[in-house]
């Protein structure tokens, strides 16, 4: 065997044994009479010692050739060590090597294998396999198993069944770009990658299969993030015979199991709130509640004066700034110079200081009196001592700027603090979406989302103002999942693609199969989807999901360890019956 014992293992309890341990080399430290070694493998590390006195000569010699990264395989005993370690688990004990075997020798790496490495990002993703070695990464990945199988444990617990959907399927319009795939066998038609397995979910309703889950990955052709990839993973459910209640109450039930198994935390509030409020008071649809700066709605204060600024705008909204009256003048023009870049769109930023002694100054103060700015501390609960921010314009874009603004504000104060969870229902989402430039409506969510079922009249007289029956999941201010009670009945479906422009022949040719099955009977269901990338990362703490994930892709969507999306050459083409037109 190539070893006894890892190289996390060994304890004083070991000493006086004889043990086989193989790893890679971490680091050398050759004082000519002494040579010590750390051996690294995914359990941690041990040290090793050659000393020239009672290691034979030979073996001695072999351990002068060491490098980093050789992979080695060492036989000796556990003695008890004299500069003992306390960072490491193994730090009480060495291993006096009798016998070295080297498996492997290594080039240089191109940077450090340790915690805090000198390698770039692009250079760490190019040698992605070295990463790997690193415990940042290694315990990432690590983790992301030990929420993999808290999921499928609880899901298990509650009579779900993991049943696979394929990859190859058809192309469905379903909000993003799909990747397609050409078939050989069928000359000039195509496959797609799923974007979700959403049909098949429904159609297993349809089979009987009451309550499914899948750990399954997703393919989307789209404009990518620090939290998002072109191949991503969902933990996929649906299950038939339930209302909206019945699910969240099953999800919130997943959330607090990782929240407690994971993390050790009691979570018991899930706060539900309306896609109407979330916009009203945060400018999004995902809120971070772990603090506060809620908006505050101006217009009635703030467009009865001389400031065109304000009265032309649709909307003027601020928020309070906790403590944050004593910024400079120069702080203060770093926030306007960020709500100005092309990335947040605002055009300036009027701000009023609330001073401990409950006067006010602003940057309008030729405008508004004090009387007025009592009124717009009021309307965003600012107290004495605190800065507010007001932003104004059309309603649907300075909501997204003050949003924006919240959070870099929250960020830079330290209060999205990562160990941290708040989650919370968003719910009663607008059914459809109106496209300026198609002038058509489009699926908020999909085109197989329900109504709410008080809103199927409005369907043909005031479809803009229907609700779905729709609800996502956020958790610090991120989406980490989403779903909808289905249309079940093929009418409502019917009457569901024509308003999102569909003519019967294109709903028939798109989705017939599925409407097909609708007339076998098919019962009430509904689902969530959570991003389990995302998911992962933020009960780890980040932000970004890269490190969470064994090979990611880069920002352009390109593999750059093995240099992929790639050219194919003119045989393969030629075989697919496909011709570029570069």
């Amino acid at each position: 065997m190539y070893r006894s014992h890892t190289c996390g293992e060994l304890r004083s309890s070991h000493i006086n044994q004889e043990v086989t341990l193989a790893g890679w080399v971490q680091k050398v430290r050759d004082k000519g009479f002494m040579i010590w070694v750390d051996v690294r493998d995914r359990y941690g590390i041990t040290q090793l010692i050659f000393d020239e006195e009672r290691t034979p000569a030979d073996v001695f010699e072999k351990a002068k050739s060491l490098g980093r990264e050789f992979v080695i395989q060492v036989k000796g005993d556990v003695i008890e060590r004299e500069s003992k370690n306390k960072n490491i688990a193994t730090g009480d004990i060495e291993i006096l090597v009798k016998d070295l075997t080297i498996l492997n020798s290594a080039k240089l790496p191109p940077f450090t294998i340790e915690d805090e490495t000198d390698g770039g990002e692009d250079l760490r993703m190019k040698y992605r396999y070295l990463d790997i070695r690193r415990n940042p990464v290694k315990n990432s990945l690590m983790f992301r198993h030990s929420v993999a199988m808290q999921v499928r444990n609880y899901l298990s617990e509650q009579g779900f069944i993991e049943v696979e959907t394929p990859y190859l399927i058809k192309s469905t319009p379903e909000g993003a770009r799909d990747f397609v795939v050409p078939s050989r066998m069928n000359e000039g038609q195509f496959y797609a990658l799923p974007q979700s397995p959403q049909t098949f979910k429904q159609l297993l309703m349809v089979g009987g299969m009451d309550k499914y889950f899948q750990i399954v990955k997703c393919f989307r052709d789209e404009d990518l993030r620090a939290d998002r990839q072109p191949e991503f993973t969902q933990i996929d459910c649906e299950l038939a015979f339930v209302e909206q209640e019945d699910i969240l109450n099953i999800f919130e039930g997943l959330t607090r199991h990782l929240l407690k198994e994971i993390r050790g935390l009691e979570i018991e509030k899930f706060p539900r709130m309306t896609y109407a409020d979330a916009m009203k008071k945060y400018g999004n649809d995902k809120p971070d509640i772990r603090f506060g700066m809620e908006f505050g709605e101006l217009n009635e204060v703030a467009q009865h004066k001389d400031f065109k600024v304000f009265n032309d705008a649709e909307l003027v909204v601020g928020i309070a700034v906790p403590e944050a009256a004593s910024y400079t003048r120069k702080e203060i023009d770093g926030l306007i110079d960020w709500v100005k870049r092309p990335q947040v769109g605002a055009l300036g930023m009027v701000y009023v200081k609330c001073n401990e002694d409950g006067s006010y100054k602003s940057s309008v103060d030729k405008f508004y009196d004090q009387e007025d700015l009592a009124k717009w501390a009021a309307a965003t609960g600012a107290k004495a001592g605190d800065l507010i921010c007001i932003l104004s314009g059309n309603t649907n874009k300075v909501r997204a700027q003050l949003s924006a603004l919240r959070m870099e504000i929250a960020t830079r104060l330290g209060l999205r603090k990562p160990n941290e969870f708040a989650p919370l229902w968003v719910v009663d989402f607008p059914l459809l979406e109106w496209d300026e430039e198609t002038e058509r409506y489009h699926a908020m969510h999909h085109p197989f989302t329900s109504p709410k079922p008080e809103d199927f009249a409005k369907l043909e007289t005031a479809p803009g103002d229907v609700r779905a029956n729709a609800y996502d999941l956020v958790l610090n201010g991120n989406e980490i999942g989403g779903g909808s009670i289905r249309i079940h009945d093929k009418d409502l479906q019917s009457r569901m693609f024509s308003l999102l422009g569909f003519t019967p022949e294109e709903a028939e040719a798109q989705f017939g199969f599925l409407m097909n099955a609708f007339q076998y009977g098919a019962p009430p269901h509904g689902g969530l989807a959570f991003g389990f990338d995302r998911l992962v990362a933020i009960l780890g703490g980040q932000e970004t999901i890269r490190d969470f994930i064994a090979f990611p892709k880069n920002n352009a969507g390109r593999d750059v360890m093995i240099d992929a999306p790639a050219a194919i050459d003119d045989e393969q083409l030629d075989e697919l019956h496909i011709k570029l037109n570069l």
